[in-house]
């Protein structure tokens, strides 16, 4: 399995990683790290470096309270980033947004790939993503980032997601979107709480029998702090090391990550075990 991202291939016949760069002054982990060009481009060359497959930049916090940024904004942080890295780095590019303009506009600039928190539910987001070319990933929300981890509720989360994809997966079909162009994430911290993160961990396999690759976004979440104790985000590394093997282990094909050198270390052991006869 590959997916073709922008005139650049992604075999996913092995464990691939995702680096996060984030564009914001809010952000959860990071915010205000990378949020001039310099910093931003230091930080992607590094994670390339380490063995990141994919470079995510993203312009808007997706935390559980943040406010949302206008499409200008958001294209005025993430465009200079992204024509900077397609043209000095050799890594495909997504961008994580929910806005139709910031698809086309980071596409035009040399994205390769789109990541949807919304799953393309946005005004016009079907029809940018489509029209782009590139692969989407399609992520289950329940709610919006500031209202998200106000009192979540399911019957039954695993069977939630599952449905809520299965729809998004039809809705993009019925757009134009084929299925060689889509992934799925479940949405770990996303209007859940611990037991919901973990009982989708946990049952991940389920939500791999559609064929479609799953990127997996767990790194250094409140639910790994929340199960060593309550530490800090710099302190999640081993926790979320723990997660994202799981997670390969139960059929994930990407891991998005801050920390790239170790999950890389880390995913190339189970790599290796996991292709054992």
């Amino acid at each position: 399995m590959a997916l073709e991202c922008a005139g650049r291939s992604l075999d996913l016949t092995r464990p691939r990683v995702m680096g996060i760069l984030n564009i914001t002054p809010d952000s959860f982990s990071d915010g205000g790290n990378f949020f001039c060009l310099d910093t931003a481009l230091s930080q992607a060359r590094k994670m390339v470096d380490e063995g990141a497959d994919i470079i995510d930049v993203g312009g808007e916090s997706t935390r559980p309270g943040a406010e949302p940024v206008s499409a200008q904004q958001e294209m005025d942080r993430v465009i200079p980033v992204i024509q900077a890295l397609t043209s000095e780095l050799p890594v495909i590019v997504s961008i994580d947004t929910s806005k139709a303009v910031v698809m086309r506009e980071a596409v035009a600039a040399g994205a390769g790939l789109v990541n949807d928190v919304m799953a393309l539910r946005e005004a016009g987001a079907l029809e940018a993503a489509r029209d782009t070319g590139v692969p989407v990933c399609l992520m289950h929300m329940q709610g919006e980032p500031r209202t998200m981890q106000r009192q979540p509720v399911y019957r039954d989360v695993v069977r939630e997601v599952r449905a809520f994809l299965a729809a998004r997966v039809a809705a993009c079909e019925a757009a134009g979107i084929t299925g060689d162009r889509l992934l799925l994430d479940p949405g770990f911290g996303f209007g859940k709480t611990t037991e919901h993160n973990l009982c989708l961990l946990k049952n991940l396999g389920s939500l791999t029998d559609r064929g479609l690759p799953l990127l997996i976004g767990i790194s250094r979440k409140s639910m790994i702090g929340t199960i060593l104790g309550g530490v800090s985000v710099q302190r999640r590394l081993y926790g979320s090391l723990a997660a994202a093997v799981m997670a390969v282990e139960r059929g994930a094909s990407i891991v998005r990550v801050h920390d790239v050198k170790p999950t890389v270390d880390a995913l190339k052991v189970a790599a290796a075990v996991l292709q054992q006869g």
